[in-house]
């Protein structure tokens, strides 16, 4: 208690932020300076890196994550592997950085989601919204001796909302503006946007899962390989075939597309099942593979603009551009193209990488959870109150 209290009150700290994302291909790690908290909080990325799973691994994340070959034994199991995949892996970030485990303050973990069910459900006459992360951060916070922050969904499940989207705290730390209306778009696995109008405080704030990102394109690609590749490198397939309209229309009409915020998705709307029905639908249709993965790109791009002119309340003057997906030039160019009036930017442009902004969102987290700050934004996950976010794990 003695050392939190120490590092609560610290003025500058060194954290790790850990992050594993819908689309499943490997840990990212950002190591962070921060200094204050809240409005006051400036950070400084020291060192960012991605390693991926090995397939393996990988391929047992994706059963485990599947509800028709995913059990409870595996879950239990996976849980425990993955803290000490993370552990492992933070370390050798920390000694690539040219640092000693004793010179970081906190790690701040995700966590890989298992399951995330923002509906209301009912059993046994309990009814409550549920979200799954695993990752045993007492396996981390064991295996490095450092202090480890995680599990930042739960706080806002309990209070009613959807556990997500978690970003739009630290979206707003990191890019509010007193001149214009900005969306920061991540595009993961799932896309999700955070809408920070000029001069707005934290409750003027809109922030929800636009639709997928990356995550049919690159089943699709594993698809069409067998497995050989995992992702439409710079969009170079999509960027060689033509948008099927009719295809794009059948996809289009996704329920979670009309569904008002607050709301969230993943895996369970548009994984696998979702891209066997487009699959089938395309081949019977007779589509070129290249096709097929231009639709789907497409389907990203337009997906997430059709968000913006329903559930904004005015196209915004920035777009900023995160995640694995920002990297799909073919991608970029059809948002750029879709929103011809809009100023499209990446996060690399405000000194951010890509790989590193979710990371990098989880220690901005974790600083707030030490400085006793509630870090969650009801407007966008539909919880009753702000809460503290995070489960504080001493090694």
């Amino acid at each position: 208690m003695d050392k939190l209290c120490q590092l609560r009150f610290k003025d500058e700290k060194i954290a790790l932020g850990l992050m594993s994302g819908t689309s499943i291909d490997g840990v990212s790690i950002a190591i962070v300076k921060l200094k204050g908290n809240w409005l006051n909080t400036k950070f400084k990325i020291i060192y960012n890196v991605t390693y991926e799973y090995n397939s393996e691994l990988r391929k047992e994340i994706l059963r485990t994550v599947n509800p028709k070959t995913g059990n409870v034994k595996r879950i239990c199991q996976l849980n425990n592997i993955l803290g000490r995949v993370y552990a492992e892996k933070a370390l050798k970030a920390i000694n690539e950085a040219g640092l000693d485990k004793r010179d970081i303050d906190f790690i701040a973990s995700h966590g890989q989601t298992v399951y995330h069910n923002p509906k209301i459900d009912c059993i046994a006459g309990y009814k409550s919204r549920s979200t799954l992360q695993i990752g045993e951060p007492a396996v981390i916070a064991h295996e490095t001796g450092i202090i480890t922050i995680a599990d930042f969904r739960q706080g806002d499940v309990a209070a009613g909302g959807h556990g997500a989207p978690i970003s739009a705290y630290a979206d707003y730390i990191i890019f509010r503006s007193m001149e214009i209306d900005r969306a920061i778009q991540n595009i993961g696995g799932i896309a999700n946007v955070t809408w920070i109008p000029k001069g707005g405080g934290l409750d003027d704030i809109i922030a929800f899962d636009t639709g997928p990102g990356n995550m049919i394109i690159d089943t699709l690609i594993e698809e069409m390989t067998n497995g050989k590749a995992k992702m439409d490198l710079d969009g170079e397939i999509a960027s060689r075939g033509e948008v099927n309209m009719k295809l794009l229309d059948y996809m289009m009409k996704h329920p979670y597309l009309s569904q008002k915020p607050p709301k969230t998705t993943g895996r369970e709307d548009f994984g696998w099942n979702f891209t066997r029905k487009i699959l089938k639908k395309a081949l019977k249709m007779g589509l070129k593979w290249e096709d097929i993965i231009a639709t789907a790109t497409f389907y990203t791009a337009k997906t997430i603009s059709e968000a913006y002119h329903k559930y904004l309340p005015r196209k915004p003057n920035e777009i900023i551009l995160g995640g694995g997906g920002s990297r799909n030039k073919t991608l970029v160019n059809m948002i750029r193209k879709l929103n011809p009036e809009v100023k499209v930017n990446l996060h690399e442009d405000y000194g951010i990488p890509a790989q590193a902004k979710e990371p990098l969102i989880m220690t901005i987290l974790a600083n707030e959870t030490l400085s006793g700050n509630p870090s969650n934004v009801p407007k966008a996950t539909g919880a009753t109150c702000r809460v503290i976010l995070g489960k504080i794990i001493p090694p």
